[in-house]
């Protein structure tokens, strides 16, 4: 089996010279998801070790569909460092990553601890607002050719994040199964979805995460902010290519590539 420290050396070499790797499990097949797992810690320690601490989570394969072409039945998580989120409305400079994809998502920030275990209810009240959001996805593998091992521990392809300026209470929000979301490309609608695309509430995966970390004896803190799940297709960022996302009550979005 191929050691934990090659691939978390492999991996920040990938995103340092901007080169992709073929997937680890090419290779060696016994690299599983909990070596995975480890491997993604070890890599997010090293990026605290350099100055960028961590700032929040972020969900993947948080639909049906997405979880079916995986072959699982659970959604993943990564990492989110200081580094990767952009001010709002600055463009992304695609010189410092790969091969770049936006999501649209709806993003929490935490004002108390998530108790477990954890409910949708329970990540409402832990909730001090909620933000419209787009995930800039970078897989360090070539062509975005992975299986859920790899996936994971390259931190679940996390680039970079923007937030909307916009700051909702999820109360006064109302629904958040129900808040709709338009993704445009160049000005044209590309997609369209709801909150319910991710896990049926996307407080629901922030629940999920909050029991998966509770069982390393975890705790999903006070101040994080947890990107809940994509709520449609990821669409390739490209130089001068504009996609914004607008959500019901939260504003909209713009991301370009630069």
């Amino acid at each position: 089996m191929i050691s934990l420290s090659e691939v978390v050396d492999d991996l920040l070499r990938a995103e340092r010279e901007r080169k992709p790797l073929p997937p680890f499990t090419e290779a060696h097949r016994d690299f599983d998801v909990g070596s995975a797992y480890e491997a993604q810690r070890r890599l997010v320690a090293a990026k605290e070790r350099a100055g960028d601490p961590v700032v929040g989570a972020k969900l993947g394969l948080t639909s049906r569909a997405k979880q079916e072409a995986m072959g699982v039945d659970h959604p993943l998580y990564g990492w989110v460092t200081g580094s990767m989120l952009l001010p709002f409305g600055e463009p992304v400079a695609l010189e410092t990553l790969i091969q770049p994809r936006v999501e649209p998502e709806i993003a929490f920030r935490l004002k108390a601890d998530v108790p477990t275990p954890a409910t949708v209810t329970g990540v409402l009240n832990a909730t001090e607002s909620v933000f419209a959001a787009i995930d800039v996805l970078d897989s360090r593998y070539e062509d975005y050719r992975f299986t859920l091992a790899d996936v994971v521990a390259d931190n679940c392809s996390a680039g970079r994040f923007l937030l909307g300026p916009v700051t909702r209470d999820p109360a006064a929000l109302g629904d958040l199964r129900l808040v709709g979301c338009v993704l445009r490309v160049d000005g044209e609608v590309a997609a369209t979805a709801a909150g319910a695309a991710v896990m049926g509430h996307p407080a629901a995966s922030v629940a999920w995460l909050a029991n998966r970390l509770a069982v390393r004896g975890e705790v999903l803190k006070a101040g994080s902010l947890v990107f809940s799940g994509g709520l449609t297709a990821p669409v390739p960022l490209r130089r001068g290519r504009s996609i914004s996302a607008e959500f019901d009550g939260l504003g909209a979005i713009e991301v370009v590539g630069s």
